[in-house]
């Protein structure tokens, strides 16, 4: 199973604003009654006891009945995922304190593919049609970078992001997998370099630092807008660098190796800014979800000593040690007369503790 995520077209923000109110009625509808009845008895309702209260209703609010079950049941989960007897209030009121993003999701009996549009062996654009109540039908134009038509369609759910523009998140079987290569590769976090393999390959993440002067400017002027344009570029950004790097690292290893380390261990003092531009979360995200569907190995081990020991000899007797030292990237180990690059050597001592432990 596998998610897609593509952009809608702008003209059909105002009709799925409206659908997205619809929604977060039903939701503040099931919560609060939900609520209502553990007070009242001190047990919870299920998704399918839910149901029953909301059958009906989607005649009047033009939602398909479906979704409606989506809905309580997104409810019901998410309740005992964090454990609440009531969970936030849902509206899209954009003067409201805290807006929430829209939301609309449908099954599988609910969605239909129309068509698709190629430019040669490029698809360009896709159709979407889904059921609303009384037999009416909601017919999206998408951005097609997949080509949906190649896939099954599992379930859908319709998203908006903090600037407004909406998306289609479907689920799909069968997706193709890639295949991974014969290499071994071990892989040191940093915030200088976020990340560096042991055969000296780097991701530079820090290219988004050429929007800083705009954004500053941005919100001087209080342009709230365009603050929000240009903080969606810079995450754009980096996932682009960082899905480019981690689809080379799969296609070319059959065991990745990467420190374990905690980006919340730094973001309470002065490295905070630069650790969250590093991106060390989604780095280990996309290489889980990567190496898991080309059927390559990933495991992340302990990276104590590692940039202090020289990975030929085993000494740690000239390596640089303590924050003092950190500015020193490249130094010379006396025992072995070699001369290290600190995160190339960091990488290859990760890589001999991952085949170590295997």
């Amino acid at each position: 199973m596998k998610t897609l995520k593509l952009r809608i077209k702008d003209k059909h923000a105002t009709q799925l604003n409206i659908l997205a109110g619809s929604v977060n009625f039903v939701w503040n509808y099931v919560n609060e009654l939900s609520f209502k009845h553990l007070k009242r008895t001190g047990q919870f309702f299920s998704a399918y006891d839910l149901a029953t209260y909301t059958k009906g209703a989607g005649e009047y609010l033009n939602l398909h009945s479906q979704t409606l079950q989506a809905v309580t049941e997104t409810h019901a989960k998410a309740r005992k995922q964090f454990k609440k007897a009531k969970l936030n209030w849902r509206t899209n009121n954009p003067k409201a304190k805290r807006s929430s993003l829209g939301w609309i999701p449908f099954k599988k009996t609910a969605i239909k593919h129309i068509s698709t549009r190629q430019s040669g062996k490029k698809c360009l654009k896709s159709t979407l049609q889904f059921s609303l109540a009384k037999g009416k039908k909601l017919t999206i134009d998408l951005w097609d970078s997949y080509n949906l038509a190649l896939y099954t369609i599992n379930t859908c759910e319709l998203v908006q992001d903090n600037r407004g523009h909406w998306y289609v998140c479907v689920t799909v079987k069968e997706f193709p997998k890639t295949a991974c290569g014969t290499g071994q590769v071990g892989i040191d976090l940093g915030c200088k370099d976020s990340a560096v393999s042991s055969d000296g390959d780097k991701l530079q993440t820090k290219v988004t630092h050429q929007y800083a002067e705009k954004l500053s400017i941005a919100q001087r002027a209080k342009n709230k807008k365009r603050v929000k344009a240009i903080h969606a570029k810079i995450k754009n950004t980096r996932q682009d660098l960082i899905h480019k790097f981690t689809s080379k690292l799969v296609k070319a290893n059959s065991l990745i190796v990467v420190g374990k380390i905690k980006s919340t261990s730094f973001t309470k003092g002065k490295l905070a800014k630069s650790v969250y531009d590093a991106g060390w979360f989604e780095i280990k995200r996309q290489l889980d979800y990567k190496c898991a569907n080309a059927g390559c190995h990933y495991i992340e081990v302990n990276e104590v000593y590692t940039t202090q020991t020289c990975s030929c000899c085993g000494s740690r007797q000239d390596s640089p040690k303590g924050r003092s030292a950190l500015g020193i990237r490249v130094w010379f180990c006396r025992s072995c007369k070699t001369t290290h690059n600190r995160d190339v050597n960091g990488a290859k001592n990760i890589l001999a503790v991952g085949l170590g432990r295997l």
